[in-house]
């Protein structure tokens, strides 16, 4: 079966009842696929529902950092002895991190290097992606996304999400991290944890803006493309195709 029609089959099922709304706010689309949370003793935020608060500073945040980080999947070469010896090589997976941004005087957008929506830090949306990161082969983060923390006065709300744009749809290879990074302050790691592998794309974190401080809360909850996430989570855009 195609990875179109897993995608069409899964996003029917997610919507066969329409008494299955998301529950983000007074957004009308369909819930995602969550992974239920069983585990008691499990590393922060690494359940869906886990939440965390940083208190603003006095002057207000510096550089806020969303960092993103993956590994490429493992498989078997090809041929006997590679086989016979069990030979690893890595396929490069296309993982991309974004971000749909509210701010608090309405205007509402996404940030990804897909389109080449690179955002400004300096001018609204003060969010900012730093460039494409294809392979998931470098050390430390993949892909990072910067927020003026000088003008995290005027953001309302951020939604982290990752997706793979090319190949195949294994998040448990993948394993993919967000990460909150800012001056002064322990980094906060959210990992999410999925056990199906038909949905290309992982709504992980939210950051809103309550009285200046930052409130993270893990969403891992995964969807068939950005329009049925955007819906989810109320942010009201317009989504079309295209390629890189």
């Amino acid at each position: 079966m195609s990875r179109e029609q897993l995608s069409q089959d899964s996003l029917s099922e997610a919507t066969r009842s329409r008494a299955s709304f998301s529950g983000h706010g007074n957004a009308k689309g369909a819930a995602g696929y969550r992974v239920p949370s069983t585990d008691p003793d499990c590393e922060f935020l690494s359940q869906a529902g886990q939440m965390s608060v940083i208190n603003p500073r006095e002057g207000g945040f510096p550089k806020i950092r969303i960092g993103a980080a993956w590994d490429n999947i493992q498989v078997q070469q090809a041929g006997f002895f590679s086989r016979l010896l069990k030979k690893m090589s890595k396929q490069g997976v296309d993982v991309d991190l974004g971000c749909l941004y509210e701010l608090h005087d309405g205007r509402r957008g996404a940030i990804q290097s897909f389109g080449d929506l690179y955002g400004a830090y300096n001018d609204a949306p003060f969010v900012h992606h730093t460039g494409d990161e294809r392979t998931g082969d470098k050390d430390g983060l993949d892909e990072i996304i910067e927020i003026n923390g000088a003008r995290w006065g005027e953001v309302k709300r951020i939604l982290a999400y990752v997706y793979i744009y090319h190949g195949a749809p294994d998040w448990d290879a993948i394993r993919p991290q967000v990460q909150l990074l800012i001056p002064g302050e322990t980094p906060m790691i959210v990992t999410p944890r999925v056990d199906r592998n038909d949905l290309s794309v992982c709504a992980v974190a939210m950051f809103e803006n309550r009285e200046n401080g930052i409130r993270i809360t893990n969403h891992t909850e995964y969807f068939p493309g950005h329009a049925e996430m955007d819906r989810a989570f109320g942010f009201g855009l317009e989504w079309e195709g295209g390629s890189k």
